[in-house]
């Protein structure tokens, strides 16, 4: 168990997570931060109420403009922004996010200067960078949620097309989190069953569209917000192996300096998380359609990123 975990944004991702964290009993104190006072106050303190009933002593806390209460938390998770609208890109987002992740990182900086960061705004991997370069922290103590969700989703799609549990399902997604992510075929099994064996090539097409689109397909449902539940759950997961120090392989967005081939940018690949963080990227063999298609998404993620300055 971690002293402090902060979460900043206290929106439906941001409030969700301090929940799942409490609930779990990561850490003896949650920080729900916010720009609007009494939100996360408010929200914190509902949450506190749920402890007797859910049976965790984690302490939630609420701060509206005001990270003294975030000092020395070990981990920050990263949600502020605004959310993706009907029709909205991740990328149309850029501009707007990467000014309040940047004064976000600030903080983090000053009050949290050995922190272990996930970032969880959107567009993704350009918020990890933006976050990296403010901070100045190495990419071990950087890193982004983005493959977790995106593995989640065509995981829940194929046991729904297959039939079968979701814990029979393993499998990875790689790349930017957008249009151009790459969820790997190759590696995707159902309980050590090549999934080529049991569905044909449209079918499994048919999916990997919908994994690409799968927050899209949530926006334009929900009209006046994004996912929550999922996005919540998969940066949980990734907190719990580092503050557990679990040594889980989990997709997560990591700076590249020569990985796959790529450098100079954020891009989701298998990693290993434990207590420092990032603890190594593993190195896998992709197919020739497989690296072309990481290759074009990480070419997305670096235009992104020619969008903001810094």
């Amino acid at each position: 168990m971690l002293n402090k975990i902060t979460v900043v944004g206290a929106g439906n991702v941001g409030a969700t997570t301090a929940q799942r964290l409490a609930e779990k009993e990561l850490a003896r104190t949650v920080v729900l931060v916010d720009v609007v006072d009494g939100v996360p106050q408010g929200k914190a303190l509902d949450q506190w109420e749920s402890a007797p009933i859910e049976g965790f002593d984690t302490r939630v806390i609420g701060a509206a403009n005001d990270y003294g209460p975030t000092a020395g938390s070990e981990v920050v998770v990263v949600t502020a922004g605004i959310a993706r609208k009907p029709g909205m890109s991740r990328d149309d987002l850029v501009r707007t996010n990467a000014d309040i992740v940047k004064q976000v990182s600030q903080q983090i900086k000053q009050h949290c200067p050995k922190a272990i960061v996930v970032v969880v705004s959107n567009p993704l991997d350009v918020m990890c960078w933006v976050t990296k370069q403010v901070t100045g922290f190495p990419r071990e103590r950087v890193i982004g949620m983005a493959g977790v969700l995106d593995t989640a989703r065509y995981r829940s799609f194929l046991a729904e097309a297959l039939d079968v549990s979701v814990q029979d399902i393993q499998a990875m997604v790689l790349g930017g989190h957008g249009d151009t992510m790459v969820p790997l075929i190759s590696y995707t099994t159902v309980s050590g069953i090549p999934v080529t064996q049991l569905l044909d090539k449209a079918k499994l097409d048919k999916i990997v569209d919908r994994t690409r689109n799968g927050g899209a397909e949530i926006v334009a449902f929900l009209k006046t917000g994004s996912a929550y539940y999922a996005p919540s759950s998969a940066t949980v997961q990734m907190v719990e192996s580092i503050a557990l120090d679990k040594k889980r392989v989990l997709p997560c967005a990591a700076w590249l300096d020569g990985e796959f081939g790529l450098s100079g940018m954020y891009c989701g690949v298998p990693c290993k998380l434990g207590k420092n963080g990032l603890e190594q990227i593993i190195a896998v063999e992709l197919t020739a359609e497989e690296k072309a298609a990481l290759k074009k998404s990480a070419e997305g993620v670096k235009q992104t990123m020619a969008a903001v300055t810094l």
